[in-house]
């Protein structure tokens, strides 16, 4: 699937009322290795800034979890793979901050300030791009 597909699924799903964690990451199930219903609900709670709180932004917190997903052993005798899965994390983090100025839900919608810095489906399509190019190697 193309990346530009990706991010139309994610927007349909978003469509649908999945919230922004779900929309990114049932987009990527396939590569997952995950059945959307699973993955709809393990997102459930990450919508709004991480249950309705305006936290962290969930459409950063899908992309996230995808990172965990593709990178982590699954080794829960001798789980080793956290260092890799945070720098990945970090990376994706990072680079949604520098495009949007912020992680923060409530900073990204301008709840205090009306500035709206990003839409939802505008932080949807970067963190859905942001995952294909970090975690799997997709371009544009």
């Amino acid at each position: 699937m193309k990346l530009e597909d990706r991010v139309a699924l994610a927007m349909a799903y978003h469509d649908r009322g999945f919230n922004c964690a779900q929309a990114v990451a049932c987009a990527y199930c396939d590569k997952a290795g995950i059945d959307e219903k699973t993955m709809f609900q393990l997102t459930e709670g990450f919508g709004l800034g991480m249950g309705g709180m305006k936290g962290t932004c969930g459409a950063v917190s899908g992309a996230v979890l995808l990172a965990g997903m593709k990178n982590s052993t699954g080794n829960v005798e001798h789980p080793d793979s956290k260092g890799a899965t945070y720098k990945l994390s970090r990376e994706i983090v990072k680079e949604f901050q520098e495009k949007n100025s912020s992680v923060v839900c409530e900073e990204l919608k301008g709840v205090e300030t009306g500035n709206v810095l990003r839409s939802c489906g505008g932080c949807i399509k970067d963190a859905v791009m942001l995952a294909g190019k970090i975690l799997y190697g997709e371009e544009e």
